[in-house]
């Protein structure tokens, strides 16, 4: 250490120095003194840093090292999961959340958590009650089947019905079908983590019902169908559809299961979309148990739903595991609300924001981006903004390599780099995550609600502002 740092680390003040001056002691009487000294305390611990590296060689200014500060404590204010803009038109963005709720979701969740509820409480006995009650009569009336329970998500359900059913015994899958999605999630991994015992059949590209039948034995207890939600495997292929596989599993007194994954309440083909793992037909093939995530194309709040015959739900429920597993309050008031849309189709096509935007049409798209481009364009008009053509994903696993023909606003900004660009939107008060493509910056407006233009131009404006040359 050179003289010079020595007397630059001697000149900071002290944070009780700091804690005296005006505009900390404005702080204090704001916000909690323990994070005004944190604060303090790290921009000190910053300056030290920067004189020790060399990057400081003069005195710093109180005001700087306030300014500092400042910018601490703006950062240990926030919450650090907000909400963000998305921008990218990836539908179901694992990263940003997948499924935004609806609004009848939102209210429920607010209103139901303002107070208390009736969660596990029957306020026609008066007598303790079942929390799954809520939804399972909607579930059961929108897909027809026996019973239904909730757990927190499908890979819960997945393991919930290996270990119930399987332990000790064989769960046969095609080979095709071992499936491995986001977060390193395995299905071999459950399969020996519920106890059950993997029976691979068929080949990678190439399974048929006679693979199944060969491999039952007595050890059997389950044929499983998976979707591989993440992935197509093209070309010189076959598959055993689940009411092959149901038919076999009854003939041999098994239990035939199907893991939708992603899962579709509705028929999206009806919808020209493409084609994705319907419910309801696959209950009405004879699947004993179904399975799938409730925060993907379902529209709802993260969980996983298993829906079938009401024996088989009694015996899950009578699991112990099921109590760790089962989901809080808020999750089934997001899921009831979520549910009663589906009630009326063309209802649950406009309000369920992920179907509304992923039926969302090429000529709706354009004009939202227009009036998007429009308005940047008059906030800062010496940006260049165009409307453009483009593919975007569903995401989430679901609908792969199915893509999305979209309309964005690209822009590639005049003063700094598009990687700089895209890091000053994502840290703006309401972050904007975009995707990039072809050296510029691409606001897919899919994504993109119409209320939420104010506040994205908002963000563009002000990181444009700091990303201007001297600021």
């Amino acid at each position: 250490m050179t003289p010079r740092m020595k007397e630059l680390l001697r000149l900071l003040p002290s944070v009780s120095a700091l804690l005296e001056h005006e505009e900390v002691s404005e702080w204090v009487n704001g916000l909690p003194r323990a994070t005004v000294v944190a604060s303090l305390q790290t921009a000190l611990e910053n300056a030290r840093h920067a004189v020790l590296s060399g990057k400081i060689t003069e005195p710093l200014d109180v005001q700087d090292l306030l300014a500092r500060a400042e910018e601490e404590l703006v950062a240990r204010s926030l919450p650090s999961l907000r909400r963000v803009i998305n921008a990218t038109g990836i539908v179901l963005h694992t990263g940003l959340g997948r499924a935004p709720m609806c609004d009848a979701a939102i209210e429920a969740v607010v209103e139901g958590c303002s107070g208390y509820c009736n969660l596990e409480y029957d306020l026609h006995t008066g007598q303790r009650g079942q929390r799954a009650s809520h939804v399972v009569k909607e579930l059961v009336a929108l897909t027809g089947a026996e019973s239904a329970a909730v757990v927190n998500n499908n890979a819960a359900a997945t393991l919930l019905i290996l270990r119930t059913f399987a332990t000790g015994r064989e769960a046969i899958v095609s080979r095709g079908q071992l499936i491995e999605i986001g977060g390193s999630f395995r299905l071999p991994d459950i399969m020996r983590a519920s106890g059950a015992t993997l029976r691979e059949v068929g080949t990678t590209n190439r399974t048929r019902i006679f693979d199944y039948e060969h491999a039952i034995n007595d050890r059997t207890a389950v044929l499983m169908r998976v979707h591989t939600s993440n992935y197509r495997v093209v070309g010189f292929t076959e598959d055993v559809a689940i009411d092959a596989i149901a038919a076999l599993a009854h003939r041999f007194s098994l239990i035939a299961v199907d893991d939708l994954g992603s899962g579709a309440m509705m028929d999206f083909s009806a919808e020209g979309l493409p084609d994705e793992p319907y419910v309801k037909r696959s209950l009405d093939a004879g699947a004993d148990l179904v399975c799938f995530s409730g925060d993907k194309l379902s529209g709802g709040p993260q969980c996983g739903i298993i829906l079938g015959k009401k024996d088989l739900i009694e015996r899950l429920a009578a699991d112990p595991l099921m109590r760790t597993y089962r989901v809080d309050k808020m999750t089934l008031l997001a899921l009831e609300a979520t549910l009663r849309c589906y009630r009326d189709r063309e209802e649950a096509m406009v309000n369920i924001p992920t179907i509304a935007m992923l039926k969302a049409s090429s000529e709706e798209l354009a004009g939202r981006a227009r009036a998007l481009c429009e308005q940047l364009e008059t906030a800062l008009p010496d940006e260049k903004f165009f409307v453009c053509s483009d593919v975007g994903y569903a995401g989430g696993g679901s609908m792969p390599q199915r893509e999305l023909q979209t309309v964005v606003v690209q822009w590639t900004p005049g003063n700094v780099s598009v990687d700089e660009m895209s890091r000053l939107l994502r840290q703006a008060d309401v972050s904007v995550v975009a995707r990039v493509r072809s050296d510029a910056i691409c606001f897919d407006v899919r994504t993109i609600r119409e209320e939420d233009f104010e506040s994205l131009i908002a963000s563009v404006s002000a990181a444009v502002w700091e990303g201007e040359p001297g600021e």
